[in-house]
C-alpha cells in the first residue's frame, strides 16, 4: 500500500510583498517568528528557518522517505535546496531596506549519504564577502554530530527593489 503525506501552506504573495520593506534581517526574523507566512517550499520539503543573525542563516529538516531518490537515499536536489536557502538567506540577512538578491550560481559538493536513519540535519549558511553588486556565501549541511554531509558556495546578485506599479 502506498504512503501519503499531507501538508498546507499560506498565500506566498503575502511574504513576497514584504521583501525589501524592512532590512533583510528583520524580514527573516518575521518569517522565523511566524509574523509572515513561510514560503510554500518549506512546507513541501518540511524544512524551517531555525536561526538567523546578520550574515548567518540556519535551516533544519528531518529527512523522510518522501525525500528519497530511486537508490534509497535523500535526493541531491533536497541537499541543494537546503544549502541554497541557507546561503541565500545569509546574504539576505545583510541587506538594508530596499535591496534584494537572487542566486547566480550554486556549487554543491555531496560528501555523505542521508537517509531517515541520519536524523535531523541543518544547513548553516554564512556570508564570505558582501560587495555592492554581488555577495559570496557558503553553506554546510550537518548532521546532529556536526559531520559535514555536503558543502556549497553561492554567488548572489544584489539589486535595488523597485516599488510595484499601480497600473
Amino acid at each position: 500500500m502506498g504512503r501519503t503525506r499531507t501538508y498546507e501552506w499560506e498565500d506566498p504573495a503575502v511574504t513576497a510583498a514584504a521583501v525589501g520593506r524592512s532590512s533583510g534581517l528583520d524580514f527573516l526574523r518575521d518569517l522565523r517568528a511566524g509574523r509572515l507566512p513561510v514560503p510554500p517550499l518549506g512546507a513541501t520539503l518540511g524544512f524551517t528557518l531555525t536561526e538567523v543573525e546578520h550574515g548567518r542563516a540556519v535551516f533544519s529538516m528531518v529527512p523522510g522517505e518522501e525525500h528519497y531518490n530511486p537508490i534509497g537515499s535523500v535526493h541531491g536536489g533536497v541537499y541543494a535546496t537546503l544549502l541554497d536557502s541557507a546561503a541565500g538567506c545569509a546574504v539576505q540577512s545583510t541587506l538594508p531596506p530596499g535591496m534584494g538578491y537572487t542566486s547566480l550560481d550554486l556549487n554543491v559538493k555531496f560528501l555523505r549519504r542521508i537517509t531517515v536513519d541520519t536524523g535531523a540535519v541543518r544547513a548553516v549558511g554564512t556570508v564570505i564577502n558582501a560587495g555592492r553588486q554581488t555577495a559570496l556565501a557558503q553553506a554546510q549541511l550537518l548532521d546532529a554530530a556536526d559531520r559535514v554531509l555536503a558543502h556549497a558556495t553561492s554567488t548572489c546578485m544584489l539589486f535595488p527593489m523597485t516599488a510595484p506599479s499601480n497600473g
